[in-house]
C-alpha cells in the first residue's frame, strides 16, 4: 500500500487537472485555484523537511575529515542568520542586524558565483566556437556578429542592426521555438508516465 496508495493519489489528481484544463467553468477555475493553494501548504510543511535533512546532512559531514571545514561552515552561517532572522521574521528593516548581514556576505558571494560562472561561459563558448567544420565556422561567425553588437566596432556596434535583428528575430527565434516545443512534448509525455504510474522516482526510489 506505501507504493499503490500515492500513485493512486499522484493518477487521481493528475486526471483532475488535465480536465479541468478543457471545462472552462467557475467551478473548474476554483477547483484550480484550490488545488494551487494545496501546492503552497505542501511546499511550506515540505521546507521544515529539507532543513532537517540539510541539518542532518551536514552534522554526518562533520564527522568525515575532508568535509568538515564546509559542513561546519554551512551550519554556522545557517545558525547565525537563523538566529539574527526570527526577531525580523515579520518585516526586515534596512539595518539590521539579519539584513546587514544579508547585504555584506551573501549578496557578494552570489556575486562571486556569478563572476566565475562568467569565464566557465567564456571556456565553454571557446571549445564550442571552434571553425572544425562549416556549420562550426557558421556557428562563430553569427556569435561574433550577436555579441560584438554593442561595442564600438562601426556597422556591428549600433543595437539595431539589420543583420543581428533578422539573426535574433528569424533563426534565433526558430531554434527557441523548436525547444519550447520540445520540452513541451518531453513535459507532457513525463505527466502521462506519472500519471499512469509508469514514472516513480518522485517516491525515491527507480
Amino acid at each position: 500500500m506505501k507504493r499503490e496508495i500515492p500513485i493512486l493519489i499522484v493518477g487521481i489528481t493528475g486526471v483532475i487537472l488535465f480536465l479541468q484544463y478543457f471545462i472552462p467553468t467557475d467551478w473548474s477555475m476554483q477547483l484550480l485555484g484550490t488545488s494551487q493553494d494545496w501546492v503552497i501548504v505542501i511546499g511550506i510543511l515540505a521546507l521544515p523537511l529539507g532543513i532537517w535533512s540539510l541539518v542532518k546532512a551536514n552534522i554526518m559531514k562533520l564527522q568525515v575529515k575532508g568535509e568538515r571545514f564546509y559542513a561546519a561552515v554551512l551550519l554556522t552561517g545557517f545558525l547565525v542568520m537563523l538566529i539574527f532572522g526570527l526577531p525580523h521574521r515579520s518585516s526586515l528593516e534596512q539595518g539590521s542586524t539579519f539584513m546587514t548581514l544579508f547585504n555584506t556576505i551573501l549578496i557578494p558571494i552570489q556575486a562571486t558565483i556569478f563572476s566565475l560562472l562568467a569565464f566557465f561561459v567564456a571556456s565553454a563558448a571557446y571549445r564550442a566556437f571552434r571553425a572544425r567544420s562549416v556549420l562550426a565556422t557558421i556557428l562563430l561567425l553569427t556569435a561574433f556578429l550577436v555579441m560584438f553588437r554593442w561595442l564600438p566596432l562601426g556597422f556591428i556596434s549600433t543595437a539595431d542592426n539589420a543583420i543581428v535583428a533578422w539573426i535574433l528575430s528569424v533563426p534565433n527565434m526558430a531554434a527557441n521555438r523548436a525547444i519550447g516545443m520540445g520540452i513541451g512534448l518531453g513535459g507532457a509525455a513525463m505527466a502521462i508516465k506519472i500519471i499512469l504510474g509508469i514514472e516513480r522516482t518522485y517516491m525515491g526510489h527507480d
